[in-house]
């Protein structure tokens, strides 16, 4: 192993490696405060309504499916794995190819990062952009074209 810098040192004294796992959790801080505690029951719920409004957990139950929360959980709500879900593309790299031309939308705003996060309410507001020649072609595929739409406007 190679001799550590003096600034690798200095980072090293202050992270501790054996206890490091326990403290990372906001859950496991939760639960060390006694349950009567108001400041605990008031976090613990804001915190399931997040992780419920964000399409983590299925209801705002516990503090027990937040512990189980995994990162696979956040990787499914980026909005290219919702794209495939919603079958607007086969793949995830041509949804991700298609995120970065901007072709996609989510509400109201063009979406060009394939890392945006997509919550449980926009969930339903992916769609294509309307000037993309993908909407154009589906709505041609679906006899939903209108007059107006095949001028190129």
């Amino acid at each position: 192993m190679r001799v550590l810098k003096h600034h690798e040192k200095k980072l090293l004294k202050k992270v501790d490696f054996f206890d490091w796992k326990d403290e990372r959790n906001l859950v496991s801080k939760l639960r060390n405060l006694p349950k009567e505690d108001d400041v605990r029951n008031k976090l613990s719920v804001s915190l399931m309504q997040k992780l419920f409004t964000m399409g983590l957990v299925n209801k705002e139950s516990s503090l027990m499916a937040a512990e189980k929360l995994t990162v696979s959980a956040f990787c499914r709500r980026r909005l290219p794995v919702v794209m495939v879900r919603l079958k607007m593309s086969e793949t995830l790299k041509e949804a991700t190819t298609l995120i970065e031309q901007g072709h996609v939308r989510v509400g109201p705003h063009v979406v060009t990062d394939p890392a945006f996060l997509v919550t449980r309410t926009f969930e339903d507001y992916v769609t294509w952009v309307d000037s993309s020649k993908i909407k154009r072609i589906v709505m041609q595929y679906n006899d939903k074209v209108d007059d107006y739409q095949l001028l190129g406007n």
